[in-house]
C-alpha cells in the first residue's frame, strides 16, 4: 500500500528568507551599514562582485510578495530583522523608521492570514560593532544583542509569537573569521589563531542565551522560542544497528555539533569537542556562569538541512568511516549540495537521542539551488527542485509517522535572492525573480508546494 504522506493537523507549511538576502534599500530611512555591505563593497569574497544593495527590493515590494504568498496558500513566513536597520550603530539610538518597516510587514502578514516567524539575527551584524570592538570577537556583543532582542520583542511581541534568536552560528563565525586565508563570509576578518575563531562561536552562543533571557523577560505575551541550527548530520549507509551506532558516534565527533548543538541543549560542549580543542590549545575562554546563560529552555528547535554524509561501522579507533560519494552521485547547483534526503530524519533522531530535547522540531530551511530558466511560454519548470523537496518532505513525514514532534517545514527560499558569496549566480527560490524588473514568477515547484499545503500532504 502506498503511504499517504499526510501530515498532522496544524502542521506549519512555510517559506523562509533573510533580511540582507532580500530587502535591499541599504541606505533607506536611516539604516546603518552591516558587515555584509562592507564585505561586498571591498569585494573580498563575493564571486560575482555583486552585493545585496538592491537584492529583491523586498523593502518596497513586500505588499506584492505577501499577496503572492497568500495566492500560493503559504500560511507561515520566516524572515529576519536587520539589526542595523533598527539600531544603526548596533546600540544606542533606535531608528524609528526601521522599526516601522517591520511593523508594516508584520501587520500586512497578519492581515493576509500569514503567521510571522521572526529571526533576530541572520548574519548581517552592524558594521559599527565590528569597528568598535570586533563584534563577535568580544563578549560585549552578547549584552548588546540582548538589548536589541529586548527592543524587538517589546515592539513586536504583541503580534509575533514565534521567535528565533540566531541563524546558523557556525556560518558567520567559522566562515567569517579565519587564520591565514581570507574568510569567504563577512566580516572577512583574519585573526591570530583558531582559538580566536572558536571564541567567536562561544560569544555567539552566549548572545543566544542572553537574547533568549531578554525575549522571555520582556515579551508582552507567551512566546515560542527557538535557535536555528545547521548541525552536521551523518547518515547510516544502511539502517543496521552497527551502522546506526556508527552514525551516532560520528554525530558526537562533529565539531559544529559539539560547539553549538550540545551547548544549546545540554549546557556544555560535547566531551569530544573538549578533548580535541584542549589538545590543540583551541578551547575558548569561558566564564563559570556562561553555561547557565547559554542553556536556556527552548520551546522548539529549528534545523536547517540541505545535505549530509553517509557513514558505516568500521574497525578503527573512531568506530566509523565515511562512505565516499561516487563521481556521478546526484547533486544540485551547489558544489556541496549532494542529495541526501535521509539527513532530515537523522538530524532530528540524532539530536533527540544525544540531548534528550523534549520540545518540538521544525525544518527551518530546506531547498536547493537549480539552473532555472524561463521557457518561451513564461514558465520555470524546475522539476529537479520539486523532486528534491518532495524527497526531503517524505523524510519529514517519516519523523511524524514515527512519533517525533515535528511542527513545521519552511522551504528555502520564497524567492531567488542574494546568495552570499555567490552573489546572484545561484537561485534557491520557489519563485523566480527577474532582478532587473523585480518581476516574480512562481516556478513549477511553487505550484506543487501550494498543492502540498492545500492537501496537507506530500503530493
Amino acid at each position: 500500500m502506498t503511504p499517504s504522506y499526510s501530515f498532522p493537523d496544524g502542521f506549519q507549511w512555510g517559506a523562509a528568507t533573510a533580511s540582507y538576502q532580500i530587502e535591499g534599500a541599504i541606505h533607506a530611512d536611516g539604516r546603518g551599514p552591516s558587515v555584509w555591505d562592507t564585505f561586498c563593497a571591498h569585494k573580498h569574497g563575493v564571486k560575482t562582485g555583486e552585493s545585496g544593495a538592491v537584492a529583491c527590493d523586498f523593502y518596497h515590494q513586500w505588499p506584492n510578495d505577501i499577496a503572492l504568498m497568500k495566492q500560493l496558500g503559504i500560511k507561515h513566513f520566516r524572515f529576519s530583522l536587520a539589526w542595523s536597520r533598527i539600531l544603526p550603530q548596533g546600540t544606542g539610538a533606535v531608528n524609528e523608521a526601521g522599526l516601522a518597516f517591520y511593523d508594516q510587514l508584520i501587520d500586512g502578514l497578519l492581515e493576509a492570514g500569514i503567521t510571522p516567524h521572526v529571526t533576530l539575527f541572520h548574519w548581517d551584524s552592524p558594521q559599527a560593532l565590528e569597528d568598535r570592538y570586533g563584534s563577535w570577537r568580544s563578549r560585549q556583543i552578547a549584552d548588546d544583542f540582548a538589548e536589541y532582542a529586548k527592543i524587538c520583542v517589546q515592539r513586536y511581541g504583541d503580534r509575533v509569537q514565534h521567535w528565533m534568536t540566531i541563524n546558523e552560528v557556525p556560518c558567520f563565525t567559522m566562515l567569517g573569521y579565519g587564520v591565514g586565508a581570507q574568510p569567504c563570509h563577512a566580516p572577512g576578518t583574519i585573526v591570530d589563531s583558531m582559538k580566536d575563531v572558536w571564541q567567536t562561536v562561544h560569544h555567539a552562543m552566549l548572545a543566544h542565551g542572553k537574547a533568549a533571557q531578554a525575549l522571555r523577560a520582556y515579551a508582552p505575551q507567551p512566546l515560542r522560542l527557538s535557535l536555528v541550527d545547521n548541525a552536521a548530520v551523518p547518515v547510516p549507509v544502511s539502517e543496521t544497528p552497527e551502522n546506526i551506532a556508527a552514525a551516532q558516534r560520528a554525530f558526537q565527533d562533529a565539531w559544529c555539533n559539539g560547539a553549538v548543538t550540545y551547548p544549546a541543549l545540554t549546557g556544555g560542549y560535547s566531551p569530544q569537542f573538549i578533548t580535541n580543542k584542549s589538545a590543540a590549545g583551541e578551547l575558548p575562554d569561558i566564564a563559570d556562569s556562561d553555561w547557565k546563560i547559554i542553556h536556556q529552555p527552548l520551546d522548539s528547535y529549528g534545523i536547517n538541512i540541505y545535505s549530509g554524509g553517509y557513514v558505516r561501522a568500521a574497525d578503527n579507533a573512531q568506530g566509523y568511516s565515511d562512505v565516499p560519494l561516487p563521481q556521478g552521485y546526484p547533486r544540485l547547483d551547489m558544489p556541496w549540495l549532494n542529495i541526501v534526503p535521509e539527513s532530515i530524519y537523522w538530524a532530528v533522531r540524532h539530536i533527540q537521542a544525544e540531548t534528550g530535547f523534549t520540545g518540538d522540531f521544525f525544518v527551518s530551511e530546506n531547498g536547493c539551488a537549480a539552473q532555472d530558466e524561463i521557457t518561451p511560454e513564461g514558465e520555470v519548470l524546475d522539476l529537479d527542485r520539486l523532486m528534491f523537496i518532495r524527497q526531503y518532505l517524505r523524510q519529514t513525514h517519516r519523523l511524524c509517522a514515527e512519533g517525533y514532534p515535528m511542527s513545521g517545514y519552511f522551504v528555502w527560499s520564497l524567492m531567488d535572492n542574494f546568495e552570499w558569496a555567490w552573489g546572484y549566480a545561484k537561485r534557491f527560490g520557489i519563485v523566480y525573480n527577474i532582478y532587473e524588473t523585480q518581476t516574480r514568477i512562481p516556478k513549477q515547484s511553487a505550484h506543487w508546494y501550494a498543492d502540498c499545503i492545500r492537501h496537507n500532504r506530500v503530493m
